[in-house]
């Protein structure tokens, strides 16, 4: 959990338990099972346990909140970076129903909830066609394949916002049928030893797919490998950055009632319904 996120496109990060089991291509190198394996934990996979926390931790989010208020500034706060909130595990029900109470508590956070099991979101959030407004809901897509697959469901969850991760990307996409039930695209390459490269022109194909839609874009980063003359060579992290055709690109959603983040273009222009 973090107050300061190192993350690009959020300002905290919440983590109602760590733990997850992989279930598609973008999984294979996944930073949050190292990162629970360098500090001793084994929490990855169906029969792994997961692990919760004290009530210390849950009240952080409460803390950010009076802030947020206090300042007059809403807060984005992605959860969960360490675990799948819409995972099908018993054990996880109560821990649910009391995210779902912070999330009402602590409303002048959006929370960001990002999810690789978008078709188990209508069964497990709690406000069927009435989604807060505080909510923004994603569904990562790494590949053609499962966009194809998660992407239409996304479209149909009648969320405030609702995203695209293409992180960690690892084919072209095709995104344009979606693009009217889609809010806010996040695009970026893997880091790690066993990254895998973002070519360049999957990169600027989904970019382009956003601008002529008018769906807010950002990028973040290149990962372990950055565009040269020819192709793509591993240069690291650092070194690679996140610098699209000579610009960085950090777009948000504008929401009604909520402060523009810099774009140019109406909410009705993407995808909101101004009275």
């Amino acid at each position: 959990m973090g107050k300061h996120s190192a993350i690009e496109w959020t300002d905290h990060t919440f983590n109602p338990w760590w733990g997850c089991s992989k279930v598609s291509p973008a999984c294979r190198n996944c930073y949050a099972e190292t990162w629970s394996k360098r500090v001793g934990l084994s929490l990855w996979g169906p029969n792994a346990a997961r692990r919760f926390f004290s009530d210390k931790h849950w009240n952080e989010p409460l803390v950010w909140d009076r802030a947020a208020r206090k300042e007059g500034v809403r807060r984005r706060v992605f959860c969960a970076s360490m675990a799948d909130v819409f995972e099908a595990r018993v054990e996880l029900e109560p821990w649910r129903e009391r995210l779902w109470e912070l999330i009402a508590q602590a409303h002048w956070l959006d929370w960001l909830l990002l999810t690789k099991r978008p078709e188990n979101v209508s069964a497990m959030a709690p406000w069927g066609q009435d989604w807060p407004p505080n909510v923004w809901l994603g569904t990562t897509v790494e590949n053609q394949e499962y966009a194809n697959r998660r992407t239409p469901v996304l479209s149909e969850i009648p969320a405030r916002v609702r995203f695209l991760s293409c992180k960690p990307l690892l084919g072209p996409l095709d995104l344009r049928k979606w693009l009217d039930a889609i809010h806010w695209i996040i695009v970026g390459g893997e880091s790690g030893r066993a990254a895998r490269p973002a070519e360049k022109n999957w990169v600027e194909a989904v970019r382009d797919q956003a601008v002529a839609a008018r769906v807010a874009f950002h990028f973040k980063q290149w990962g372990e490998w950055a565009p040269i003359l020819q192709g793509m060579k591993r240069v690291g992290k650092k070194a690679a950055g996140r610098a699209l055709s000579g610009r960085t690109w950090d777009q948000l959603p504008s929401i009604l009632g909520m402060p523009d983040e810099g774009l140019d273009w109406s909410m009705t222009q993407i995808g909101f319904d101004v009275p």
